[in-house]
């Protein structure tokens, strides 16, 4: 079984690689790269050369170009010692159009056109815009621009892509100067004021101050030294990983006393776990910093009392798929043993109303009946009750409940029919012990296959029922970055998706051959 599972394994991940690269190519290669800027609104307010140059940035922050400004090329040549600090002030500035230009810029833009030509780079220059009857004063956002770009191959961001997927944090990080880098080991964290036992792992010259932790909210085990880096937002969540968008607690704030590095303790919602280095930050004037910290891990977010998007959509999932199996067994078991009889039909009547009705339909329909009963119908993260969570829990139980019940049902059906159940009644077994040590046993084996990519599946959210109740769950996140051209997004998304399908086939085989010895995923040579 070991050597199945482990070919299995190999072959999802190659098929998960295949379609984030097929994804990566329709996005990357059909679409126009100026609609991530359609939600844009510091691009929007750009304007000339300006709004060129800003493309630009953001076309290399996001993969698609190396972008390379004139200005760059001469701090390189004044580190290196190439120039001296007199002539890189006079060559560094370019003059509104290239007949302008100093002697001596002409001949390190010369220079720098015949260097970046020569590796396949684009040199373009932008001339200046003056304002009418002016000789020096420039329009906003005219000022004159020299840079060089070269497309990235989208086979060449597939490999960053995935060379990037996992970050290891490290004592190497932070570039500054830093005495005792390292890790240090601590029984009792300094957040708690060292008053109750609560081990930690911390870093000095890591990124994360706080490797591993423990708090009071569930896993209550939590680190920072690995990082998935699905890909960065470019409008749901500006700059912000999806891993994060989704992972990231939501809410009011959440206050508690807590003990900043400096030892003054206040009542704050700073959650000092998450606190990254941010070079030279406590290197300042700010009271609000010099007062709490005392290195340069600075960088903390803020605690809240919600979950996160993924966990609001897997507790409402995860529930409706206990609600469902539960529900839909028993009524599936009833509806075979009963057949043709009243209960086998109302049960079909159902199961035809909710194949028959659209979704949204009946979605809307116990919307108003629990409206109607006084459950509250819109979600809200600030005052959080769980009546809530009753409706769109129902919602997604319904639908599902019908499914399961129209295929126990036929399996069963199906089941009975069978010589072995025909040698059982033969053999005196009354139809009790005939449906529940044979044919249950027997239908229920396909059922049992779905149950992990339904538990699974919560992580992603249902679309329709999270926006139907304003849940702040992860379900209409893909919509969203679809609609947004949220490239960087659909992409992490995809992987993501892609992943959870090949781990949800892995589990149904093992629980499969857990339920029926009979399936088994080794050979034997003969």
């Amino acid at each position: 079984m070991t050597k199945y599972l482990l070919s299995r394994l190999v072959r999802g991940l190659f098929s998960v690689v295949i379609v984030v690269i097929i994804v990566m190519l329709l996005i990357y290669t059909c679409l126009d790269r100026k609609q991530i800027f359609a939600q844009d609104p510091v691009w929007s307010h750009k304007k000339l050369n300006d709004k060129v140059v800003y493309e630009l940035q953001q076309f290399e922050k996001y993969g698609y170009i190396d972008y390379v400004p004139y200005a760059d090329f001469m701090q390189e040549k004044l580190k290196a010692g190439e120039i001296t600090n007199a002539d890189y002030k006079k060559a560094v500035t370019i003059a509104r159009n290239a007949s302008a230009d100093s002697a001596i810029s002409a001949q390190y833009i010369a220079e720098f056109t015949s260097y970046y030509q020569a590796q396949g780079y684009t040199v373009q220059r932008l001339n200046g815009n003056l304002m009418p009857g002016t000789t020096a004063k420039y329009k906003d956002g005219g000022r004159p621009a020299l840079y060089a770009y070269k497309d990235i191959s989208v086979f060449k961001r597939v490999f960053k892509y995935f060379g990037n997927l996992i970050e290891v944090d490290n004592i190497h990080y932070a570039e500054d100067e830093i005495e005792d880098r390292g890790l240090s080991f601590t029984l009792r964290d300094p957040v708690y004021g060292g008053e109750k036992f609560s081990p930690a792992i911390m870093g000095n010259g890591t990124k994360h101050k706080y490797l591993l932790y423990f708090d009071s909210r569930f896993p209550y085990i939590h680190q920072n030294l690995v990082s998935v880096n699905l890909g960065a937002s470019y409008s749901i969540k500006k700059d912000v990983d999806v891993f994060e968008i989704m992972t990231t607690p939501q809410g009011a704030q959440e206050h508690s006393v807590i003990t900043y590095p400096t030892g003054l303790r206040e009542k704050s919602a700073d959650d000092l776990h998450s606190a990254t280095y941010i070079s030279g930050s406590i290197d300042t004037t700010s009271n609000i910093i010099l007062d709490r910290y005392v290195d340069n891990y600075t960088n903390v977010s803020l605690r809240t009392n919600g979950l996160s998007k993924m966990g609001y959509s897997f507790v409402i999932g995860f529930i409706s798929v206990i609600l469902s199996y539960l529900l839909a067994i028993p009524l599936g078991t009833l509806m075979a043993r009963k057949k043709d009889k009243l209960v086998d039909k109302l049960g079909t009547f159902y199961i035809i109303f909710i194949i028959a009705v659209p979704s949204l339909a009946y979605i809307f329909l116990f919307r108003a009946i629990g409206r109607a009963a006084g459950l509250p119908d819109v979600f809200t993260t600030q005052n959080s009750s769980w009546l809530m969570y009753i409706l769109p829990i129902v919602s997604l139980a319904l639908p599902s409940v019908a499914g399961l019940m129209k295929w126990l049902r036929r399996y069963m059906i199906d089941q009975m029919n069978s010589d072995y159940v025909k040698f059982a009644r033969a053999s005196g077994l009354s139809e009790s012990e005939i449906f529940s040590r044979h044919i249950f046993k027997n239908a229920v084996i396909p059922i049992v296959h779905g149950i992990p990519g339904s538990v699974l599946g919560s992580l992603i959210g249902a679309i329709i029922t999270e926006s139907v109740y304003v849940v702040p769950g992860a379900g209409n996140l893909l919509t969203k970055s679809i609609a947004a051209y949220d490239n960087g997004v659909i992409v992490g998304l995809t992987l993501f998706y892609a992943l959870l399908s090949v781990v949800s086939i892995i589990l149904g085989d093992i629980l499969m051959s857990m339920v029926d010895p009979r399936i088994s995923f080794s050979s034997k040579g003969r």
